[in-house]
């Protein structure tokens, strides 16, 4: 479930700097009032706590699936 919810993060955080990078605009600050807004820091500690998470994911030994 944590895996799920650190890869939604990341995609939100990915979908942002997008539009920064092509619009110059940033949808979290517009949605919770700035960048220095308190609720727009917390989004913004959450979407790098999951980027930090995510890298787990790489380095995780996982079962093959088999097909019955």
């Amino acid at each position: 479930m944590v895996d799920k919810i650190a890869l939604l993060l990341v995609i939100i955080g990915a979908v942002n700097w997008g539009l920064v990078g092509i619009f110059q605009f940033d949808l979290v600050s517009y949605l919770f009032g700035g960048q220095g807004a308190l609720i727009s820091r917390i989004v913004y500690t959450l979407v790098g706590a999951a980027g930090l998470w995510s890298i787990s994911l790489l380095f995780r030994d996982r079962e093959p699936v088999t097909e019955m």
